[in-house]
C-alpha cells in the first residue's frame, strides 16, 4: 500500500472535522524549556530564515501555504506534501534533500552528545601518537585584520609537523614566524574524539634532499593541487591535547 499524501486543503478539512476550527497559526513552535532542539526539518527551517533574514509568516507566503500548514509540514509525518516541501526548499533556497535530511557533507558533529562525557588531557607522547604520520589538520596564523585559520595537509616528522603552500598563500609563514597548528578526529556514533594543538614558530625548509624525502612520503601530494612547492616545518614550543571519552567508547 502506498504512502497516502496530504496536502494543505485536505489537512484544514480534517482539522475542521475534528476539532470545528482550524489549528491556530502561531509563529514559532513552543519547544521544551531548557531542552536542545534536535536537528529537524523545523531546526533546518528556522537557522535558514534567520540566514535569509524571513519571519515564518513571510516563508509561509512565499511558499504559498499558512503558517499553520507549515509547521505541520515541519513534522514530516508520514502523510507529509512532498510538493509542499519542494515549494518551501525553493523558498529557502535549499535542495530538497538537505531541507529534508540534512546535508550530507555537513561538518562533523550533528548527533547529539551522550550521556556522561569525560575530558582528559593528553600526554605529549599520546598526542604525537594521534597525529600519526600524516592528515589533514589546520594552520592558524596573524592575519592584516584577524587571525586566520586554513586546511593543510600535514606530515609528521620526527617530533614536528610539516606542510606545504605557495610562496603567496595566506599559510606561507615567514621564516621564525609565530604560528599554530591543529589536527582533530571524532568519532560521532561512539560518543569520542580527541584535539591536537601545536604551537611554535615556523622554519622554512631549503634544503632540496629535505624537500625530496618528504615529497616522496606517502600523503604528501596536496589534495588542493597544484605544485606547493614551499615546505614549512612547525617548530613546536608547545603541544597539548585532549580527549573526550564516553563510558565504554574505544579511544
Amino acid at each position: 500500500m502506498g504512502v497516502r499524501v496530504c496536502d494543505e486543503q485536505q489537512w484544514l478539512q480534517q482539522q475542521h472535522s475534528s476539532s470545528g476550527q482550524p489549528e491556530v497559526e502561531m509563529d514559532e513552535p513552543v519547544g521544551e524549556a531548557g531542552g536542545s532542539r534536535p536537528d529537524t526539518v523545523a531546526s533546518r527551517c528556522a537557522v535558514r530564515r534567520e540566514q535569509l533574514g524571513l519571519t515564518k509568516g513571510e516563508v509561509a507566503r512565499r511558499a504559498g501555504m499558512s503558517v499553520a500548514y507549515l509547521n505541520r509540514l515541519e513534522t514530516l509525518s508520514d502523510d507529509f506534501d512532498p510538493a509542499a516541501l519542494m515549494r518551501l526548499a525553493s523558498v529557502l533556497e535549499m535542495s530538497y534533500e538537505a531541507l529534508r535530511q540534512g546535508r550530507y557533507d555537513a561538518a562533523p558533529g550533528q548527533r547529539e552528545a551522550l550521556s556522561h562525557p569525560q575530558l582528559a588531557r593528553l600526554s605529549e607522547d599520546e598526542c604525537w601518537q594521534r597525529l600519526g604520520t600524516h592528515g589533514v589538520g589546520r594552520i592558524a596564523v596573524g592575519g592584516d585584520e584577524a587571525p586566520a585559520v586554513l586546511p593543510v595537509n600535514f606530515l609528521v616528522d620526527g617530533l614536528s609537523v610539516v606542510y606545504r603552500t605557495e610562496p603567496d598563500s595566506a599559510v606561507a609563514v615567514a621564516d621564525r614566524g609565530a604560528l599554530s597548528f591543529e589536527a582533530d578526529h571524532i568519532e560521532e556514533s561512539a560518543g569520542w574524539g580527541w584535539s591536537v594543538l601545536v604551537t611554535g614558530t615556523a622554519r622554512r625548509i631549503v634544503d632540496d634532499s629535505t624537500v625530496a624525502s618528504l615529497a616522496a612520503r606517502a600523503g604528501a601530494t596536496p589534495w588542493a593541487g597544484g605544485r606547493r612547492d614551499l615546505w614549512i616545518r612547525v617548530c613546536p614550543d608547545r603541544v597539548t591535547g585532549r580527549i573526550i571519552r564516553t563510558p565504554g567508547a574505544a579511544g
